[in-house]
């Protein structure tokens, strides 16, 4: 009995992770929807009806606090996939446009540096933008100052 042994397909850790997003992108899509919060409402609401028929008993509680605990423990890690995939692709569309722009490039990665390292950035960045504006300001004034003056002139 020397034949080939029937071969099983192989899942690579690249297939599981595939297969993963798909889920977590459908699934958060459709906790999103205002369906699926009516149809949880709805729950909610035929649960506490059925209170009185149940004697209000701790299995009948118990019920609903297993019910809402699992759910909400697996959508805790499908919403933080979807955000983290989220987050990382506007980052790099982000950093693209850093990149291929006028912008500094000494911006592209600040995500990885610690929040106050971060909140620094942002402080000389908002300092920088009030300068600007400033010079920006102290601009317009001149020229309509100028044109003021200039128009004096013309009505002379």
């Amino acid at each position: 009995m020397q034949g080939n042994p029937e071969r099983l397909p192989v899942v690579s850790l690249a297939m599981i992770e595939k297969l993963f997003t798909r889920i977590a992108t459908y699934v958060a899509h459709l906790a999103g929807l205002p369906t699926t919060f009516a149809v949880c409402f709805l729950v909610i609401v035929v649960w506490a009806i059925s209170g009185p028929l149940f004697g209000f008993s701790d299995t009948w509680q118990l019920v609903i606090n297993t019910g809402t605990t699992i759910v909400t423990f697996l959508m805790v890690f499908l919403i933080q996939n979807t955000q983290n995939r989220d987050g990382t692709a506007i980052q790099t569309k982000l950093d693209e446009l850093i990149r291929v722009g006028k912008a500094h490039n000494t911006f592209i990665g600040i995500e990885h540096l610690t929040e106050s390292e971060v909140e620094e950035i942002r402080k000389k960045c908002e300092q920088a933008a009030k300068r600007h504006d400033q010079k920006i300001a102290d601009a317009a004034v001149k020229k309509a100052a100028a044109q003021k003056h200039g128009s004096k002139n013309h009505a002379a």
